[in-house]
């Protein structure tokens, strides 16, 4: 697979197609994200009440489950989108912010796995290893795991939930239990900006959109999110400026300077 060129038509795609992205995510990155997906050329609904989401979703391209600001409501709310997307073969993406700090977060995230067909989970390396083993732990919502020490189980974990694993770090590894691909590209000012990895969960369902294979949607659009982050980095001075120029870097990227940038490998 030729994944300069993939990364490239997925881009101009959203671009073009400009697919409606349902977000059911959290309060602390509502905003950001919206913009991150305007800026990369899609459309963005926040939407999370129950009697609403399974008719959103019928009007969507992806689904973004996100488990940031947790409550039972959601959980009720994002089971109901999420068998709504299956029934329609919605693609979608689950963030399992903080799996593994509480059982409210590790079983809502393990709830959603099973009832629904998940495409790609979005996650740092401890959110996913908790995903499959309810002793590992996190800091928070932070990882206390790097994307090397998830590595050794990905294929099997992918396997075993039956499901693409996007595993994001300083390097990411994508993995659906056959194929495993790895993403050098990045920035060390995108863990400092909140909302950063949950925007690159909402990319990651953009592209997914506009992509039937999950894990090269997810490896172009991590691509893609990292490469903006190169980009940003350039001319940030620090955090504050390094959260505008990211949105701009995405907005601003060619699919051309995508092509020439994006580091993607099979391993």
């Amino acid at each position: 697979m030729n994944f300069r060129q993939r990364a490239a038509d997925n881009l101009r795609r959203v671009r073009e197609q400009k697919p409606l992205i349902h977000n059911i995510t959290n309060f602390v990155v509502m905003n950001y994200t919206a913009n991150a997906l305007l800026a990369a050329g899609a459309s963005p609904v926040m939407a999370h009440a129950e009697n609403e989401v399974q008719e959103m979703v019928q009007l969507a391209g992806a689904l973004v489950l996100n488990i940031g600001t947790l409550s039972d409501d959601w959980v009720t709310a994002m089971l109901a989108a999420g068998q709504a997307a299956s029934e329609h073969n919605t693609p979608i993406v689950l963030d399992p912010v903080g799996a593994g700090a509480t059982r409210l977060r590790t079983k809502a995230a393990q709830r959603i796995l099973s009832q629904t067909r998940v495409s790609i989970v979005r996650g740092n390396a401890s959110e996913i290893l908790a995903l499959g083993d309810e002793a590992t732990t996190t800091k928070g919502v932070d990882a206390v795991h790097g994307v090397d020490q998830a590595e050794a189980t990905a294929a099997a974990l992918a396997t075993s939930l039956g499901t693409v694993l996007a595993i994001t770090g300083p390097i990411d590894l994508i993995t659906d239990g056959h194929r495993l691909l790895r993403v050098a590209n990045g920035h060390p000012l995108l863990p400092t900006v909140t909302g950063t990895g949950c925007s690159a969960t909402a990319l990651v369902a953009a592209f997914a959109a506009v992509d039937d294979d999950p894990v090269a949607a997810a490896a172009t659009a991590l691509a893609y999110f990292g490469l903006a982050g190169e980009m940003a980095g350039t001319e940030s001075r620090g955090p504050g400026s390094f959260m505008i120029n990211l949105l701009d870097a995405l907005y601003l990227m060619t699919p051309e300077q995508l092509a020439d940038g994006c580091r993607i490998s099979a391993a």
